[in-house]
């Protein structure tokens, strides 16, 4: 096996946001040499990178080079850990949203998340569950709140399976209907973007496929952030894709020529199981 300090020796600069080739006001969200820290602890170095309106783009690597990190940084939840910070720029529509005076919570209603492990609210009906943003925020229309709640349990291709059950228990669910419950309820307040965080490593084999036929439909509508640790599921469902490794952007860009023909060789090392 290779040692980290053989890898360490290969890491390379960020690369510029120029290898999707694409002009920079293309990107929905994109980030300029950003950093972040637990603590001590500088998990991303330098990252620059762009994700694409009504595209997919998968971030991989190995366990702890931060994938998950640079995506809960493009909604402002890393900060949410004590100890975090932040450090570089991240332009949603070309706006700084670190900047001075912007809100957080605004920010996470554009970049919507959805975790690695199912997260309804135990106590709450699928009902409840997909309207509980949008009560939140205020809204109290029940017929506003009926519309909002089937069509977001349509995109999340849920409605015909819930639609009798929507007093039930959102735990009461499957695992894959759990995931997809939580994915219409980070939709139903029409957010900008979705970020996923390995949505699909706790499902069975069946249930995956639900959730990659459902990323490639949100596509259409949203710009849409995958982290993975299956690299065949990042050439399946993405058109883009950055390779982290120890917190720095290895490789970006399109999927197929990432895969087939990588340019750098530790993605190489990684694709062919060299090491991860």
């Amino acid at each position: 096996m290779t040692s980290q300090l053989q890898l360490e020796d290969l890491t390379t600069e960020s690369q510029p946001l120029t290898t999707a080739n694409q002009p920079l006001e293309k990107y929905k969200i994109r980030t300029e040499k950003l950093n972040a820290w637990f603590g001590n602890n500088h998990v991303l170095k330098d990252i620059s990178i762009g994700f694409l309106s009504n595209d997919v783009t998968a971030i991989i690597g190995p366990s702890g080079c931060g994938k998950s990190t640079l995506i809960r940084c493009l909604n402002r939840m890393h900060e949410l850990v004590p100890g975090a910070r932040t450090k570089g720029i991240v332009l949603l529509d070309e706006a700084n949203i670190y900047a001075k005076g912007v809100d957080p919570v605004t920010v996470r209603r554009r970049v919507g998340m959805v975790f690695q492990k199912p997260n309804p609210f135990p106590t709450m009906s699928v009902y409840d569950n997909v309207a509980a943003g949008l009560k939140l925020n205020g809204v109290r229309d029940h017929a506003f709140l009926d519309k909002a709640v089937q069509r977001s349990l349509e995109q999340a291709f849920l409605w015909d399976e819930v639609k009798t059950d929507l007093d039930k228990s959102g735990s009461s669910l499957s695992g894959g209907q759990q995931q997809r419950l939580c994915i219409a309820r980070a939709l139903a307040v029409e957010p900008e973007i979705i970020l996923m965080d390995e949505p699909c490593s706790a499902l069975d084999p069946i249930a995956t496929a639900k959730i990659e036929e459902l990323i490639a439909s949100l596509k259409e509508q949203y710009t849409v952030g995958i982290v993975t640790h299956n690299m065949q599921q990042a050439a399946r469902v993405s058109d883009f894709t950055a390779f982290l490794y120890l917190g720095q952007l290895i490789e970006y860009g399109d999927t197929t020529n990432l895969f087939e023909n990588p340019r750098e060789e530790l993605t190489e090392r990684y694709l062919t199981g060299k090491f991860g």
